[in-house]
């Protein structure tokens, strides 16, 4: 499969958007999921196998937090490994042809929990709790809201938002990553470093949301 029947393929189970319409740094995220696709594809590993695995990486993040600042910076690879394999696992099922129902609904649910696993990671480095639970609402209503949407009559995913799932995992793996550097620094640096990503997360979060809402309301009016 070339990367233009890809794209085809992939706007089909988005609701009919064109990637090459999308931002530079998601067309870049949607051409790194084709090539990784392609690579997992001929070395048979199935989109389950790929969901799945990624879904470990996030579980082991809150884990690896609790080392301390050498723990956020392992933390920040596991997120990036697992954005990678969140990416990868759509692609191999397109490139495959088994893309489906049922591998989308697991996809969706193991990206849920493995988000807020990412927070609790947050939580444990130091982030206040109300502010871990706020970022995760607001991502969770972003994803609900388009989610419901859709059922509602919404042709297509309505808007490309400032909060999807690749900003999201740059947040964190920012976040942890430099939350890490700077407890390597001095101790008591890493937390607030944290505190200010999860800050973004929320922010973010909150202008993604309206930006959809008011998409779901051009849309469905």
């Amino acid at each position: 499969m070339t990367f233009q029947e890809y794209a085809v393929a992939w706007s089909a189970l988005h609701g009919g958007f064109d990637p090459m319409r999308a931002s530079p740094v998601v067309r870049g995220w949607i051409r790194l999921a084709y090539s990784g696709g392609v690579l997992l594809a001929r070395l048979r590993v199935g989109p389950t196998a790929v969901t799945l695995a990624g879904l470990v990486l996030c579980l082991a993040v809150p884990v690896a937090v609790r080392l301390g600042p050498v723990g956020l910076l392992l933390g920040a690879v596991l997120v990036l490994l697992a954005g990678l394999a969140d990416a990868f696992d759509g692609a191999v099922a397109v490139v495959t042809g088994k893309a489906g129902r049922a591998g989308f609904v697991i996809d969706s649910v193991a990206d849920r929990i493995g988000e807020a696993a990412w927070l609790v990671a947050f939580w444990l480095a130091g982030v206040p709790g109300w502010l871990a639970v706020a970022a995760g609402g607001v991502s969770w209503l972003h994803e609900y809201l388009r989610a419901r949407a859709a059922t509602a009559g919404m042709p297509d995913i309505g808007v490309v938002t400032v909060a999807e799932r690749p900003t999201r995992v740059s947040v964190a793996v920012t976040g942890l990553l430099a939350g890490g550097a700077a407890g390597l620094v001095r101790d008591d640096w890493g937390a607030p470093v944290v505190t200010i990503a999860a800050a973004v997360w929320l922010t973010l979060g909150v202008v993604g949301f309206a930006q959809l809402v008011r998409a779901v309301r051009r849309a469905l009016s």
